[in-house]
């Protein structure tokens, strides 16, 4: 498969960029600066540009088959690089033909607010990354409303360390015994599987240990 991923120099991106090539699709990397990446792989190609510029993105987009979104606004906590970077692969979606739309979101978004605990409702959502979490919420809207096949992905908390498939998904409301923890490997090929698979097509899943 001949897929995009946009926030490919992220800590997901990177490793999603990294398990689709093992995988054997074709993968083209978009970040402002796709090099720092440090890879090489026949099939990989290196795209730099602003997911905010949508001239870029939709030059980009065209020709592939599927787009994966693993954006992130690094230190910023007012960025709206999320919301308004996903509109645009939205819009160059639409305008080249490519239907599949795999969208890294955040646990606690919409009705998942209820899988977290105090400490992430009050005090880092509902204080300290605020901006980030709405802006998060605002990038699912524009993925819900986008008419594409799409899956919204929602982690928690990220962690480091190996993937190791030991973690629950397709989460519900108000379930309970949640680490809100998760490695970014497993986040990373949860995104990755979603390419040959459909049953969260059109869904919002979350995903935690």
């Amino acid at each position: 498969m001949n897929i995009i991923v946009f926030g490919a120099t992220g800590t997901v991106g990177r490793l999603v960029v990294e398990r689709t090539l093992s995988e054997g699709h074709t993968v083209t990397a978009f970040a402002r600066s796709p090099e720092k990446l440090g890879l090489k792989h026949p099939n990989l190609t290196l795209c730099a540009g602003d997911a905010m510029d949508l001239t870029a993105v939709s030059s980009a987009v065209r020709g592939h088959d599927g787009v994966i979104i693993a954006i992130g606004s690094g230190k910023s906590r007012k960025s709206t690089i999320r919301s308004q970077g996903t509109l645009n692969v939205i819009q160059a979606m639409h305008e080249h033909g490519v239907r599949r739309l795999i969208c890294q979101s955040t646990l606690g978004a919409h009705e998942s607010w209820e899988n977290l605990n105090f400490f992430w409702k009050y005090i880092m959502f509902g204080f300290l990354l605020r901006p980030v979490f709405l802006d998060h919420e605002l990038q699912e809207d524009h993925v819900r409303a986008s008419g594409l096949d799409w899956t919204i992905a929602r982690p928690s908390a990220f962690t480091d360390g190996p993937a190791s498939g030991a973690f629950k998904e397709d989460i519900k409301v108000g379930e309970p015994n949640l680490s809100l923890k998760i490695s970014r490997a497993d986040v990373a090929g949860f995104l990755t599987r979603q390419l040959s698979e459909t049953g969260y097509l059109h869904r919002a899943v979350g995903i935690s240990t």
